[in-house]
């Protein structure tokens, strides 16, 4: 390539110029990508250092440091700054959202682009990709995690930001990646609330209609995601446990579409769920293998046809005005809550590894940092059993406790007990 070999062997020119101090100065080619990807030659000057007591091959040597230092070495593709007709939303809309989307869960998809075009793009939108640097971006997370938004939202937007940053770098529309040294600003702790087993008795029994309750009791006791549950087909439940097949979101399905490798095993039904789950079959109008196990009826073009059901309309329309009167908040009714109550009630039932596999999370720091929470009755008894364990069979010697050793403000220990007892 050409422009390959221009950028590996060329060496520039320097020449002199200024009238009243002599300045030397440098001449080199730059390749820079446009707008549209496509790679342009430019012509660039830099002025090196003054002409007093600097030699030409002197100011060569420098030259060539220059050249090195913009083009990253001898590598046969430059990597330089494009122009600045390439703006910050132009990159992630034409660039890194059409990129990166085919990985994205359509929930996933819909709440990114939202985060990208809320957050990023309107702060950053017009401005030249090559202008942005690494403490623009730290002020603004900074500034971001001061307005008191959640840990969640910073979050992505830090991850955001430096896949962005990172991608730009390797598309070699940026000479440097500003994101790299970008860190996580602290935020305000989120809340992770639970359900006490109260509010889980109190609701399951306040529900009549059998197919509202299977779903209930597949989302408190089996622990599936809300798009995993809306998912499932007859040919999922095996007897004793579910199989996830897909996914459905907004009311569409997405066969064979799961959030990880590990979302595949299979779900475990304890015995006490299982015959909730076949009195719903026994009365279902479609059990058949493909058919949906908790369908909804569709609208539009999709009259008459059985569709998923949206999570978050269910809960809104079955399942919250039964709470409410229980007195039941609605942010403890979200499958998101069912889900982490499952994990955290699980310290008393198993290991965390049983947690994670249960779960089905891929990664076990997943489980124990984000669904199971700490229990304050269950540490203390932790503790205490950890004690008991290490001090069994011996007993402290109380009635010398105070006798040797240093007193307060060197009191006698018999003074200071007399002095205790006048107290009280």
């Amino acid at each position: 390539m050409e422009t390959a070999v221009g950028m590996k062997y060329q060496k520039g020119r320097v020449y002199l110029s200024g009238k009243r101090v002599k300045m030397w100065y440098g001449q080199y080619l730059v390749y820079r990508n446009d707008q549209n990807g496509k790679e342009v030659r430019k012509q660039r000057n830099v002025r090196i250092c003054p002409k007093a007591n600097t030699p030409k091959w002197k100011a060569e040597q420098m030259l060539q440091e220059i050249i090195l230092k913009e083009s990253k070495g001898l590598g046969p593709t430059p990597t330089l700054p494009p122009d600045d007709s390439v703006t910050f939303r132009w990159f992630v809309k034409q660039r890194y959202i059409p990129m990166r989307q085919g990985g994205w869960s359509p929930a996933y998809k819909k709440t990114n682009t939202y985060q990208l075009e809320h957050y990023l793009i309107s702060h950053f939108g017009d401005l030249p990709l090559r202008d942005l640097s690494t403490f623009e971006i730290q002020v603004w997370l900074n500034g971001v995690a001061e307005k008191g938004y959640s840990e969640a939202v910073v979050h992505q937007c830090y991850s955001n930001m430096r896949a962005i940053c990172r991608l730009a770098r390797k598309q070699k529309y940026l000479a440097e990646d500003p994101g790299e040294d970008v860190t996580m600003p602290l935020t305000e702790c989120a809340e992770k609330p639970v359900m006490t087993r109260e509010q889980i008795l109190a609701l399951l029994g306040a529900i009549e209609d059998v197919h509202d309750l299977c779903l209930m009791y597949v989302a408190v006791f089996c622990g599936p995601r809300a798009s995993e549950i809306m998912g499932f087909q007859w040919k999922s439940w095996t007897g004793i446990a579910l199989m996830p097949y897909g996914t459905a979101y907004e009311g569409r399905f997405y066969k064979g579409r799961l959030k990880t490798q590990a979302s595949r095993a299979p779900i475990p039904v304890s015995e006490q769920v299982r015959p909730v789950i076949e009195a719903w079959r026994r009365i279902c109008k479609d059990s058949s293998p493909e058919a949906l196990m908790f369908p909804t009826f569709g609208r539009g073009e999709r009259t008459g046809q059985a569709v998923p059901r949206d999570g978050k309309n269910f809960l809104r329309c079955r399942i919250r005005p039964i709470s409410r009167k229980l007195g039941i908040p609605d942010r403890l009714v979200t499958f998101q809550v069912m889900r982490r109550t499952m994990g955290t009630d699980m310290q008393h039932h198993g290991t965390l590894k049983d947690t994670q596999g249960a779960l089905r999370h891929a990664s076990i720091k997943t489980t124990g940092d984000v669904y199971v929470q700490i229990i304050d009755e269950s540490v203390a008894r932790a503790v205490g059993s950890r004690t008991t364990a290490v001090l069994d069979g011996w007993k402290a010697p109380a009635e010398k406790l105070g006798l040797k050793g240093r007193n307060i403000r060197g009191l006698p220990a018999q003074a200071q007990d007399a002095e205790d007892q006048s107290a009280i």
